[in-house]
């Protein structure tokens, strides 16, 4: 009988680790609260309100508790003041006229301008939502109050969920988005330094081209992550130094960003040096070395400058600050060897001038944002402008952030 191998069931430790890991992820934690509040909710309402289902009250603690305690308590006082507005609206109109077509089109025009006047915001479709629901009950005075309780007492569930219950801090999944912005920064660079062997095609050029173009939207994506980790820091008790995160974070996407915009710019400048020679090589062996070697470097350095970024969850910033002082050095040497190899080519074919000018100008940009003292030179004018704003507003800065700088 053959022998059937069995593998083997991890430790418990590991097993025990691998767990609390997935309970601490923020999107577990977010759902757990969620469900939590709103059958609290749901529980006080039905002791509280004649309604013999008051889903009102859970349904408004699900939307209230967001997923940062800053947009809960900026988000709830809107949410509630929408509710009140349009069961106002529906207590109005139900004394006047009754049900028709007209009347509900009157009611959902009247309650979207008040909407707009009590500045609710994104909520001034749920004025109107919450007029239709009360004026389409038979008791509508009745029915209109208890909305309001329910609304309230959703709501009060809520905030005190986040107060009670810290919310999850969003830092770890931004920082991975942008360690997976730079890796694509990183793959298009080595893509582009592969792409300068043999004969360059323009379809191959064109192909980089469109992926350059298409970190646009990843950096839409990563802004977004980087929104939802900035509003989680703040006002949040579990975390003493969210400024210093939001700068390193914010600071680091705008490089990335400038990066990118650089790195399309540089993808073009290739592509119409592939269609001016479509027939030869697009540089000599000895700058094609040079300038593969260059975006080789270029490369590792953008993904070096992202781990640092990311170092407060990573917790290895010194090495990857050294890692990227190095790359970012020998970058520096591969462009000045690419100068003076172009030059010299320059000088019997001076056709291309410009594109090669520019492609030194881009590459020249990319290591200058690098850079790690220009990089520590804008977080600490990011810091001292927020300290001068906080003074303005009667605050005083925290002294660890000035220890910091």
């Amino acid at each position: 009988m053959p022998h059937v191998a069995h593998t083997p069931a991890p430790p418990l430790p590991r097993l025990l680790r691998q767990l609390l890991s997935r309970w601490r992820d923020p999107v577990v934690v977010q759902s757990v609260r969620s469900t939590g509040a709103a059958v609290v909710s749901y529980v006080i309402a039905l002791r509280l309100s004649d309604e013999p289902a008051p889903l009102t009250a859970p349904l408004t603690a699900l939307l209230v508790v967001q997923v940062t305690l800053y947009s809960t308590l900026t988000t709830g006082v809107r949410r509630v003041n929408s509710v009140v507005a349009g069961v106002l609206v529906a207590i109005g109109f139900s004394a006047l006229v009754g049900l028709t077509w007209w009347s509900l089109g009157l009611v959902i025009l009247a309650s979207l301008v008040v909407g707009h006047l009590v500045r609710v915001d994104e909520f001034v479709p749920e004025v109107a939502i919450s007029a239709m629901l009360v004026l389409g009950v038979t008791r509508v005075a009745d029915t209109a109050w208890d909305r309001v309780l329910e609304t309230l007492i959703g709501a009060v569930v809520g905030l005190a969920f986040n107060l009670l219950f810290a919310p999850p801090v969003w830092v770890e999944p931004a920082s991975r988005a942008i360690d997976d912005l730079a890796a694509r920064m990183a793959t298009l660079m080595t893509a582009m330094a592969d792409g300068l062997t043999g004969h360059a095609t323009v379809a191959g050029a064109v192909t980089q081209l469109h992926e350059a173009r298409r970190l646009d939207n990843d950096i839409a994506g990563v802004d977004a992550a980087l929104r939802q980790a900035e509003d989680s820091l703040r006002m949040n008790p579990r975390v003493r130094e969210g400024l210093m995160f939001r700068l390193v974070l914010r600071t680091g996407l705008d490089t990335l960003e400038i990066c990118a915009v650089v790195l399309r710019v540089s993808a073009r400048a290739l592509t119409d040096l592939a269609k001016a020679r479509e027939d030869e090589p697009l540089f000599s062996p000895a700058v094609t070395r040079a300038l593969r070697d260059l975006f080789g470097h270029m490369a590792l350095a953008v993904h070096s400058f992202s781990r640092l970024i990311t170092a407060q969850v990573t917790t290895n910033a010194e090495e990857q600050e050294e890692r990227l002082t190095r790359e970012l050095g020998m970058a520096r040497e591969s462009r000045d060897l690419l100068a003076s190899l172009l030059l010299e080519q320059l000088r019997t074919a001076p056709a291309q001038w410009q594109l090669h000018g520019a492609l030194l100008a881009d590459v020249d940009r990319v290591l200058d944002e690098l850079d790690v003292d220009k990089r520590s030179h804008r977080l600490m004018e990011e810091l001292d402008r927020h300290s001068r704003l906080r003074r303005g507003r009667g605050g005083r800065l925290p002294g660890v952030l000035r220890r910091r700088g």
